[in-house]
């Protein structure tokens, strides 16, 4: 894709739930060779103010306008830290778009459960996804091998950051995008497409598993580059 008319130079990679940053590597070497300055948060998973503050903490080291990107739980997270006057657009990666004053956990209401998406939750409330189900629930197009890593990497989540409500929608106030992995077995399709559209995002579908951003980085790629080329003009 040609950087003709670039804006944006700063990206911001926000990681989900059972995850770390690591997972970004293949988007990140993609942008960095077109010529992006690229920074990749690592969220501790412990709150939704914590993960905030993480992320925050980046946005605060950039030195101009941003394109913040999020996939699966981290879409919440850059809902809230969206609100950052460095972010002038917001990419959703197979991600979750709660409204002002709603959870996470409200979004799944009237959707259809996800059946190989199964969080085994310890006595501490934190959860880890299945080790048996966690290939076809969350990398299914993924090679055995990266999802194998991806399932012993797995960074757990504490449970209650899905009853924690967003205080105020940044893709209310600022232009988004979105990437929908069609074959998604951690959130309903239904699901991911309602909340893209509500949030008025440019939404581009891929035939891919949850784990979209690694096994189709070049789509995820295209999309940001569309973003840092068109936030600063868009309307949000």
């Amino acid at each position: 894709m040609s950087t003709i008319g670039q804006q944006i130079k700063n990206i911001v990679l926000v990681h989900g739930a059972f995850a770390d940053g690591a997972g970004w590597r293949r988007v990140y070497d993609d942008l960095t060779a077109r010529g992006y300055r690229v920074s990749i948060v690592q969220n501790p998973l412990t709150s939704l103010a914590d993960d905030v503050a993480a992320t925050t903490r980046v946005l605060d080291r950039q030195d101009g306008p941003t394109v913040l990107v999020g996939h699966s739980w981290g879409g919440t997270v850059i809902t809230e830290a969206g609100n950052h006057p460095n972010v002038a657009g917001l990419v959703y990666v197979s991600a979750l778009a709660p409204a002002s004053g709603e959870t996470t956990a409200q979004q799944y209401e009237g959707f259809a459960p996800t059946p190989d998406f199964v969080i085994e939750v310890g006595e501490d409330g934190y959860g880890f996804l299945s080790s048996e189900k966690f290939k076809a629930g969350f990398a299914a197009d993924a090679s055995d091998e990266d999802a194998a890593f991806l399932r012993d990497s797995q960074v757990p989540i504490n449970m209650s950051v899905f009853d924690e409500a967003v205080t105020h929608a940044a893709w209310g106030d600022k232009p988004s995008w979105a990437v929908i992995a069609t074959d998604d077995k951690s959130f309903d399709q239904a699901m991911l497409q309602h909340m893209a559209s509500r949030a008025g995002a440019k939404i581009t579908n891929v035939s891919a598993s949850h784990a979209l951003y690694i096994t189709q980085s070049g789509v995820v790629a295209d999309t940001i580059v569309d973003a840092a080329e068109h936030a600063l003009t868009a309307v949000g």
